[in-house]
């Protein structure tokens, strides 16, 4: 099968283009940066596209001969503020690709979305909801099979969510948190990948959304704690009432790059929990987080070691 990704780059594009290499499929990964993909020019079933998606000439002279087109592009915040930025990538660019692929021929496509997409006060949330639109509205008057994925947080040895939190404990002696008890189920990557490899493989899923969540739940400050103990930093770790979340995020509004911002703080009023078992629908036991990033948040033992393995295999074989 010959599968186009936009965002291919990035963190979940870059373990599936990877893994869909791997089953056999020929993936053109798009990108704005060719050299910002040197991970992917190893694998030979992987090839890199260079141009800009918004380019609509250009994606479907691209996408002709595809069987399936992926959509991985997102942004946790924008440049400027209004929510234009979120609407531009988050809406524009899937009603683009929606008829691009119309063009194209392309029969399929799978869309990435976020958990609670359409709902609460965030642009992000919202402009994600917008996207999911266009997607069913496609599907409904059959021109274009669509698939939505929504995920949790997402996390690995490589991701952007447990590694930001990692060397910001590493560098500041007190962490102050805005949204601390805000829920999360967050979701291996290796588990993500599985439920698009699945979905690529059964024509039945188009027309569905499948929500994607880890085995265990959590709270903001009980995940950034966690990771502190398990990097065995002696660091405090601590809440702020939501007068100072919103202050933060106002403040963190003109800080370069917004690692934090106040469309950030909206987002978090909604726990990032699934409300349908997405997984369970596409076949698919998840693990937790405490199960499978300590394999490589800090060194462990032979005896340790042994024991990960024999409850990974046992998991397997279930």
């Amino acid at each position: 099968m010959k599968v186009l990704i936009l965002g291919g780059s990035g963190f979940v594009g870059s373990h599936l283009t990877r893994r869909l290499a791997r089953e056999g499929h020929e993936v053109s990964v798009v990108t704005r940066y060719a050299p910002g993909c040197k991970h992917l020019w190893v694998i030979p079933q992987a090839t890199i596209r260079q141009f800009d998606p918004f380019d609509s000439e250009r994606l479907v002279e691209e996408l002709r001969g595809h069987d399936v087109a992926i959509n991985l592009v997102g942004i946790l915040n924008e440049r400027g503020f209004g929510g234009s930025g979120f609407r531009r990538v988050h809406v524009e660019l899937v009603e683009k690709l929606i008829e691009a692929c119309v063009e194209a021929g392309v029969p399929r496509l799978i869309q990435m979305s976020g958990l609670n997409a359409g709902r609460g006060e965030s642009h992000y949330l919202r402009t994600r909801g917008e996207g999911e639109a266009r997607v069913r509205s496609a599907d409904r008057e059959g021109r274009l099979a669509g698939t939505i994925l929504r995920a949790s947080t997402i996390f690995g040895s490589d991701d952007s969510f447990l590694n930001r939190f990692a060397g910001l404990l590493k560098i500041s002696p007190v962490l102050p948190l805005a949204r601390p008890q805000a829920k999360f189920a967050p979701v291996f990557i290796d588990d993500v990948v599985e439920a698009f490899v699945r979905v690529l493989a059964d024509d039945e899923t188009a027309g569905q959304t499948y929500e994607l969540c880890g085995s265990e739940e959590w709270t903001l400050i009980g995940i950034v704690r966690w990771l502190r103990d398990q990097l065995e930093l002696r660091r405090i770790v601590i809440g702020l009432p939501d007068f100072l979340g919103r202050l933060q995020g106002m403040v963190f509004d003109f800080v370069p790059g917004k690692p934090f911002s106040s469309d950030n703080y909206k987002s978090l009023k909604i726990d990032s929990l699934c409300q349908s078992d997405g997984f369970k629908a596409l076949g698919i036991r998840p693990w937790g987080l405490a199960e499978r990033a300590t394999s490589w948040l800090r060194p462990v033992g032979k005896q340790a070691r042994y024991q990960q393995f024999r409850r990974q295999a046992r998991r397997e074989r279930t």
